[in-house]
């Protein structure tokens, strides 16, 4: 007769994002990129960590996919310049050492992808600071976690 509680959660959180997307300034929309691969990070760490196949590659795919699709095809390489083309390149590693990642089941390496990630949204939410008031990270997605006893 009711929906599970987690399929109401699920969908709220969605119009939530939904909303989030529709009224974000182009520089709140990167920030949220950038938030979203380093959560996809996490939980590839996490699935690395508990042996989770299946979160791994999932959460891989999805941080890939964020940077290809969304951060990558986001530069503006004419107007951006050297800085644009510098994004890129540095786009393209992380892509790369990902999928590097995902074949060796290397946590190390992901942990490496979430750190860049991290400095370059710090990084990004600074130069917004100047237009905007700042976006502060999420404490959830400060930084990589340990492996918890389940």
């Amino acid at each position: 007769m009711f929906g599970t509680p987690k399929r109401g959660v699920g969908a709220y959180a969605t119009v939530g994002l939904e909303t989030g997307v529709a009224s974000a300034s182009p520089h709140k929309l990167v920030v949220m990129l950038y938030d979203g691969v380093i959560v996809a990070l996490l939980s590839a760490i996490n699935g690395i960590k508990s042996s989770n196949i299946a979160i791994k590659g999932a959460s891989i795919s999805k941080a890939i996919t964020i940077i290809d699709n969304g951060l990558r095809a986001s530069l503006d390489k004419k107007a951006g310049g050297e800085i644009a083309a510098n994004l890129d390149a540095l786009y393209d590693y992380m892509s790369r050492r990902l999928l590097e990642a995902n074949i060796r089941n290397d946590a190390t390496i992901v942990e490496e992808i979430h750190g860049l990630m991290a400095d370059l949204r710090g990084a990004w939410v600074q130069i917004g600071e100047q237009q905007e008031a700042p976006e502060p990270m999420p404490p959830a997605i400060q930084k990589a976690p340990t492996l918890m006893s389940v």
